[in-house]
């Protein structure tokens, strides 16, 4: 099974069993999931233990109640691929993920968010819930958060559709992945655009300082920027129309955690902000104003139309941080985070351009969860 493959059955939510066989640390550190996915993990080194002892028939009857296909998974689809066929001559329906984690991290799907004004696609990376933009309209787009790993697909889309990128814009420093806003602006001479803010955060590189209310031309229509600080001090979030580029600021599952740009020492006050942002600055938005976020969560399911959107008075009902009161808020948003993403630091450093990395480092170091939810679940 390819990675796309897999990466289909899982938005078309078919019941699928995950079995890793790398080590139990790699595992829990990042692993295939979904909404749809059972995923267990035993080492491959059990399975060549079993295939010398003639035992592999005992390891196969914990698949014969499976849902689905068994998915074999290791880190680069070789070791997979033998356990796969063990299980299969044992009589299980098991696949092999070719080219296994790094070809899954390699897997970025489009789909078209619907729209008036403009056409408009939302990129999603399954292996980290990254979730990425580009608005076409005429012979010119925009890049909203696009990842550098992937900057020569929106060049390549944009030309698709008949257009020249003239801007790449981030939401915010970006702590969980690599930056595409200066690949795509190498590539095809865009204007790099980044909140204000981030001059604050050491930001060492030339790019048009976006505060509140500027606007981003792109053919007939812009994007008009809303500071909506919490998840850092910097996040801007666009608007097009009635659809809002959100960052991390907000999810259709869960909001943003705040402890990321100055640690647990800043977090309460992060957390503040995030507060005002939600219940005052997006008040003044209506409510079917679409929410298209950054990332999604695990247990987050696509829209029908495949898409990870939501509006601003179904996430109202949705999440009960919306009804809290603020020192609440504080104590909900800081009680259940998640583990911090794998080497976030080091990702902030260079999406600041005070540190470098080659294309190969650079896919390496943002591989893991995303992690840039307050919690897992609605709340």
């Amino acid at each position: 099974m390819t990675p796309d493959e897999l990466a289909a059955r899982l938005r078309r939510g078919d019941p699928t069993t995950i079995l890793d066989v790398r080590n139990r640390d790699e595992f829990e550190e990042w692993h295939v999931d979904g909404a749809s996915v059972t995923a267990t993990q035993i080492p491959a080194i059990r399975f060549t233990q079993a295939e010398v002892l003639g035992t592999v028939s005992d390891l196969a009857e914990r698949f014969t109640d499976s849902s689905g296909p068994v998915v074999a998974v290791c880190a680069e689809g070789r070791s997979s691929d033998h356990v796969a066929k063990l299980l299969s001559d044992a009589g299980v329906d098991a696949e092999n993920l070719e080219t296994g984690m790094e070809g899954w991290a390699r897997v970025y799907r489009a789909s078209t968010i619907d729209h008036p004004d403009a056409t408009v696609i939302q990129y999603d990376r399954p292996s980290s819930g990254c979730l990425g933009y580009m608005v076409v309209s005429g012979t010119e787009a925009v890049v909203v958060d696009p990842l550098r790993a992937f900057a020569d697909r929106y060049v390549a889309d944009a030309r698709e559709h008949g257009a020249e990128i003239v801007a790449a814009v981030d939401t915010h420093v970006h702590a969980d992945h690599v930056s595409g806003v200066r690949a795509v602006a190498e590539k095809t001479g865009a204007t790099v655009a980044v909140p204000v803010g981030a001059t604050d955060r050491g930001l060492s590189f030339d790019a048009r300082l976006l505060e509140d209310g500027d606007t981003i031309a792109v053919g007939d229509t812009e994007l008009h920027a809303l500071h909506s600080p919490g998840h850092t001090s910097e996040m801007t979030a666009y608007r097009l129309g009635d659809l809002l580029f959100v960052g991390d600021g907000l999810f259709v599952e869960s909001v943003a955690r705040p402890d990321l740009e100055d640690g647990d020492e800043g977090a309460p006050a992060a957390a503040r902000r995030l507060h005002e942002t939600l219940v005052e600055r997006y008040a003044t938005l209506d409510g079917d104003t679409r929410i298209a976020p950054g990332h999604y969560g695990d247990p987050t399911v696509a829209n029908d139309d495949g898409v990870y959107v939501a509006t601003l008075a179904t996430l109202r009902q949705r999440l009960d941080a919306f009804s809290m009161d603020t020192e609440e808020f504080v104590e909900f948003v800081l009680s259940d985070m998640p583990p911090r993403p794998s080497n976030y630091e080091r990702i902030i450093d260079v999406n600041l351009g005070k540190a470098s990395l080659d294309a190969d480092e650079a896919f390496d170091v943002e591989l893991g969860p995303n992690n840039c939810a307050a919690t897992k679940t609605s709340a």
